[in-house]
Formats: structure tokens, C-alpha cells, sequence
């Protein structure tokens, strides 16, 4: 009962945000008695928190295997767009806002994980590239890791990108194309190339 919860919570959260969200909506939406999730739950932040966690691995695991394919890394970063953006709903009501405005602590702690996981990942991806002479040698990888999440941080606050003039799909593409333009050799321009036109088709 607990996994189904978890479950019905996680996508209720993602679809309408963090604080719309009630616990007697989530109780309707699976047709038992507020009483049970409590008997799970002592009080919404742990269902939130747990939810929000839960999703986290999940969407790690799923990069992990994408890395673990060894496409070349330009591919690569389109492949992990496409599968979170695939797992998130396109953050229509900016979940990540709600969560920071009203579980600052839980918040915190994602974001955290969320920075660990995209320096590493980022990082190999760097690597990688200047390995296969996609990417410019002179690179400073640590620094391309950084930038690139504070980017995909920025992009995200939506009074500097309102989501009726960005839509996120179209935004997460925009920034995926400027940031590898920004690193690409000429032999890796003509992969984006490639990659782009065909998303286009």
C-alpha cells in the first residue's frame, strides 16, 4: 500500500505541485481513507519527502543506464534530456519552485544529490568527449560541470524565463544546443548538427 501511495502521490505532486496537492485529494485519488495513508505517513512532509526521494533514484538509475550505453556523449546528453523531461511532465507547475518555497529542508537535501549526480555524470561526459575530439581539448571539465548545472538551475526560475514565452521542452533544447556549441570541435558540430536536424524531423 505504502509503493502505491508513494505512487498516485508522486504523480498528483508532479502534475499539480507540492502544496496543491492535499492529502485528502491523494486519498480520493486512490479510493481509500485519509486515515490509511497516515498509518504509512506520519504527516505530509514525510510523504513529500519520500515521494520526491523515491523519484530522484528512479531518474538516477535511468541516467546511470543511458551512461553505461557509451553513445557518444553529445547523443548522450539528448538521451538524458529526453528521458527526464519523459519523467517529470514537463514541470508544467514547476514542482522544484513549490518544493523550495514550502520544504526549504527537503528541498535542499535534493538539490545536494541532484548537484552530486550531474557533476559526476557531466564530468564523464567532458571527459569523454575531448577523448574522442568532439569536444575542444582545452576544456576546463570541471568548470563546463559547474556551468552546465548552474545553467540547468537557471533555466528553471521561471520570473527569468516565464513558461508562456519558454515553454520547457523548447527551453531544455535551447540551452542543450548553446551549451554544446560553446564546447564542440568542428567534428563534434557537425554530430549536433546532425542530432538537431533530425529532432527536428
Amino acid at each position: 500500500m505504502k509503493e502505491k501511495i508513494r505512487d498516485i502521490a508522486t504523480q498528483l505532486f508532479l502534475e499539480r505541485g507540492f502544496k496543491s496537492i492535499t492529502m485528502d485529494d491523494i486519498a480520493n485519488e486512490i479510493g481509500i481513507s485519509k486515515k490509511t495513508i497516515y498509518s504509512e505517513y506520519g504527516n505530509k512532509t514525510e510523504l513529500v519527502e519520500d515521494c520526491v526521494m523515491n523519484k530522484f533514484c528512479s531518474l538516477s538509475d535511468g541516467i546511470d543506464l543511458i551512461v553505461a550505453l557509451e553513445k557518444n556523449p553529445i547523443a548522450e546528453l539528448y538521451e538524458i534530456k529526453k528521458y527526464v523531461m519523459s519523467h517529470l511532465n514537463d514541470e508544467k507547475t514547476s514542482p522544484q519552485f513549490q518544493l523550495m518555497k514550502y520544504y526549504p529542508k527537503i528541498h535542499r537535501n535534493m538539490k545536494a544529490m541532484h548537484f552530486s549526480k550531474m557533476q559526476r555524470c557531466i564530468l564523464l561526459n567532458v571527459e569523454r568527449g575531448k577523448k574522442l575530439e568532439i569536444y575542444r581539448a582545452n576544456l576546463d571539465s570541471e568548470f563546463v560541470a559547474r556551468i552546465y548545472y548552474t545553467g540547468m538551475n537557471s533555466i528553471k526560475d521561471q520570473l527569468l524565463f516565464p513558461i508562456n514565452i519558454f515553454p520547457v521542452s523548447k527551453l531544455m533544447d535551447t540551452f542543450l544546443e548553446y551549451h554544446l556549441r560553446g564546447i564542440v570541435t568542428p567534428k563534434g558540430k557537425q554530430i549536433l548538427k546532425t542530432i538537431i536536424n533530425s529532432n527536428q524531423e
